[in-house]
């Protein structure tokens, strides 16, 4: 079964390609690379991932090749390559809240939502995706809560203290 997706298809819309001039103008002619970052995080934002398009339409704005735009985006861990389900969940995985059982909420969440990691990995495809596109996981580094671990972001809603037997009544805070 194909994931389905609960993100609009890319294309860019005059609501975008003016926070993009914005952006872009905040900058020196001669530097508007430097607007790369504000750019990705526009486009992640409204479609979730940022995909082959998307880099080209960066690379075309800012006058840079899309490979030098795709080595922005592969480098840092938030931006998304692949789509997301619609509650994404980020469990945090560093010392501290692998002490506290960040790997156990993970398995939990995976269990209740029917995801499979196995074809997920670090890096390149972090984010495994359940099979109606509703939920995603993938595991974070520091969320910057290490005394009240294991933590998560769902969304970009910070949870604290989520112990695996809490997994349940955190999904269903999303599941409307």
């Amino acid at each position: 079964m194909k994931t389905q997706t609960t993100f609009p298809a890319f294309a860019i819309s005059s609501e975008i390609e003016d926070a993009a001039n914005t952006r872009i103008a905040q900058y020196p002619n001669d530097q508007k690379r430097s607007a790369v970052l504000p750019l990705l995080h526009i486009v992640q934002h409204k479609f979730g991932f940022i995909n082959r398009e998307a880099t080209e339409w960066v690379a075309q704005k800012l006058e840079l090749e899309p490979m030098q735009v795709h080595e922005v985006v592969s480098f840092y861990p938030g931006f998304r390559e692949h789509a997301p389900g619609k509650y994404h969940f980020r469990v945090c995985r560093t010392l501290s809240c692998a002490m506290a059982g960040s790997a156990e909420l993970m398995d939990r969440i995976c269990e209740l939502t029917g995801i499979d990691r196995s074809n997920s990995d670090s890096h390149h495809n972090p984010i495994a995706v359940s099979p109606c596109g509703l939920w995603s996981v993938e595991f974070a580094e520091c969320l910057a809560s290490c005394g009240t671990g294991p933590v998560c972001l769902v969304n970009d809603d910070f949870h604290e203290d989520v112990a695996p037997e809490k997994a349940e009544n955190l999904i269903g805070q999303y599941n409307n």
